[in-house]
Order: C-alpha cells, then structure tokens, then sequence
C-alpha cells in the first residue's frame, strides 16, 4: 500500500512541476493586456474633451511670444 501511496504521489509532484507552455500564456496576457490598454489611452485621446484641451494647449504653444 505504501509504495502504491508513494507512486500516486511522485506523479502528482512531477505533473504540478511540469510548467511547459507558461511562457507562452503569460506572453498571451502581457499582449492583451497592452492591446486593452491600448484601446483605452485611444478611446480617451479621442474624445471631444481631450481633444479640445490639447487642442488649446498646442495653440497656445504655438502662439507664445518670444
């Protein structure tokens, strides 16, 4: 019994350290979440507030004496 015992565990040990193909998942989230990040920083870049404030901030740049 105890060498059954002993076998189930050595295979439950060696199936939990078997980390093949994380790499490429957390190279999957890393791209996902940039591209959602992404998504929002464009969403608020375009929006008619935003716009219009770094409208006026470039004008004002523009414009500065010298």
């Amino acid at each position: 019994m105890y060498t059954r015992w002993r076998r189930c565990w050595t295979r439950l040990r060696r199936a939990s350290a078997d980390d093949r193909g994380m790499a490429t998942a957390e190279y999957a989230m890393g791209t996902l979440a940039a591209c959602a990040l992404a998504v929002v920083l464009y969403k608020v870049v375009t929006s008619p507030a935003v716009k219009a404030m770094l409208q006026s901030l470039l004008e004002r740049g523009l414009h500065a004496p010298f």
